[in-house]
């Protein structure tokens, strides 16, 4: 009897024991996550997605040691709504944020002057203070939060600015308008401000009159001392460096490439050797001038792909690299201003780079991005997938790593399946936009099938309504509404079940608020 009970002690040890051992230990078994989001990096520019003027070694050798996704969207075709739906997991017909707000009625917010002596001008309209974002689900789950770069989802002095929304840190700009300068006056750590040793040119600071635009010396006020990029970079490492015994989740929402075109020289001289002579850029309402804004451009995005490397060496350095996760992709398509030549560098691959098809639109151009995933022992290195995602996604998938709870109201589905080669993945039965500005525009993928409207806020412009079969015609070009009404009205019985009315006036779509989206009326 007595030994009965010695065994059944021992069993009830070893039992505890590996009960123990099963347990999730910090470092071991939760990854680091590391999500680098560039600022209007088309499609098509990089060297994994067929570029082949501009070079990024470092990030194309992320996708021969990972997954590099061929049907990746971003959730709006520009800046805040796409970072809101992001760390939302909303899709835009549930989002607060669908468009960019500058939050106008506080006064002088374009005036770059004004905000410099007045920080109440600074930043966009607040998201509301009880909005779930990844950052904080992440930080319940034991991760140090941490993010460089743009946040613009709500002004200093709100309750929405990052160290109040799950970031223990943050450092480079709160607010968009600053960040069309690659050397302003401050940034943002934390709360506070930064101040940089720039001068205060402002953003829409023309040639001097007379300057002669072929003389470099015409340029000298827009490099300044202080390059933003290169100190954000610094303050990320440092973070890591800090934080490397525990998990951590980093946010590097780079700025780069959205204008205007500022670069290191070195890098600058490296593509005027390569491209040679070219036509001096000489600004226009938002953008400063550049004497070689090819060379410019394309030195913007190597020397992002520069700092990529530089990371990952670092991360090897400190064995972080093989416990790490990280996602590089783009917050929306490439632009079509400040100088940057998006059919010279064919940025959009086969989706069309100019005004009407790129950043600002919801056809291809605008909104599929490029995505690559690296997660050593885990992702398959070179693989490929061509599984229909969107940012909306992350959220689920970083809940299916971590083990966090996902917000009931959130859209996305998780490809951690495909991320680990696994048979098991979900699909989306569609994918939806809904945005506001550039005329009023919807767009819903279903499968193969792309339903586009455009001026749906015009007063001059018909509504169009579009279909186009994206296996067949990626670049949409031939409507074919006219010859599938099943596919129209599956997509407004989409429509009508995911679209609400927006909280914000300014992102409401007037003619489609009571969540109807005609199919009568075919415009080609």
């Amino acid at each position: 009897m007595q030994r009965a009970k010695y065994v059944l002690i021992a069993l009830a040890i070893i039992a505890q024991s590996c009960k123990e051992q099963a347990k999730p230990s910090t470092q071991e078994n939760k990854p680091n996550i590391i999500y680098i989001l560039a600022d209007d990096l088309g499609y098509g520019e990089l060297g994994a997605y067929g570029q082949d003027k501009i070079e990024t070694p470092n990030i194309d050798a992320l996708a021969k040691n990972g997954m590099l996704f061929t049907q990746h969207y971003t959730s709006a075709p520009v800046c805040a709504p796409a970072r809101y739906m992001l760390l939302t997991g909303k899709h835009s017909g549930h989002a607060y944020i669908r468009g960019n707000d500058e939050w106008r009625e506080r006064g002088e917010v374009w005036n770059y002057q004004a905000q410099i002596a007045d920080s109440t001008l600074e930043g966009q309209r607040p998201i509301p203070s009880n909005t779930m974002l990844l950052s904080k689900k992440m930080k319940e789950s034991g991760y140090a939060t941490g993010m460089i770069g743009k946040w613009g989802l709500g002004a200093p002095h709100t309750d929405a600015i990052p160290t109040k929304m799950g970031f223990d840190f943050f450092f480079g700009y709160n607010c968009q308008r600053q960040a069309h300068t690659y050397y302003p006056v401050h940034l943002y750590h934390n709360e506070t401000r930064f101040h940089l040793n720039n001068d205060t040119i402002a953003p829409t600071t023309k040639l001097l009159e007379g300057a002669d635009p072929n003389n470099p010396e015409s340029y000298k006020n827009y490099t300044l001392n202080e390059y933003t990029p290169d100190i954000m970079f610094d303050r990320m490492i440092n973070f890591i460096s800090e934080k490397k015994k525990d998990p951590f989740f980093f946010y590097w929402a780079t700025p780069i490439p959205h204008n205007p075109i500022q670069a290191p020289q070195r890098w600058v001289d490296y593509y005027k050797e390569k491209f040679g002579p070219e036509e001096p850029y000489l600004g226009n309402v938002s953008y400063f001038p550049h004497q070689n804004p090819r060379a410019g451009y394309a030195a913007m995005i190597s020397y992002l792909d520069e700092n990529v490397g530089k990371l990952i060496t670092y991360l090897k350095k400190e064995d972080l690299y093989e416990n790490t996760l990280i996602i590089f992709t783009s917050d929306n398509g490439v632009t079509y201003t400040g100088g940057t030549d998006g059919t010279f560098f064919n940025s959009s691959g086969e989706f069309g780079e100019v005004y009407g098809k790129a950043k600002g639109f919801v056809y291809e151009g605008g909104i599929r991005v490029p995505m690559i995933a690296t997660w050593p022992g885990k992702i398959k290195p070179g693989s490929t997938s061509h599984l229909i995602s969107a940012q909306y996604d992350v959220m689920a998938t970083l809940s299916d790593i971590v083990g966090f709870e996902t917000p009931a109201d959130t859209d996305g589905i998780s490809f951690l399946p495909t991320l680990l080669d696994k048979k098991n993945q979900k699909e989306h039965e569609f994918l939806f936009w809904e945005f506001p500005e550039y005329g009023g525009q919807v767009a819903i993928r279903i499968g193969d099938w792309k339903v586009v409207r455009q001026n749906l806020n015009s007063k001059k412009e018909q509504p169009t309504l579009e279909l186009y079969n994206l296996k067949t015609d990626p670049a949409e070009s031939n409507n074919v509404a006219d010859q599938h009404p099943e596919i129209i009205d599956k997509a407004k019985a989409i429509f009508d079940k995911e679209h609400e009315n927006s909280e914000i006036e300014r992102f409401r779509i007037p003619k489609i608020e009571n969540g109807l989206l005609e199919s009568q009326k075919i415009s080609n």
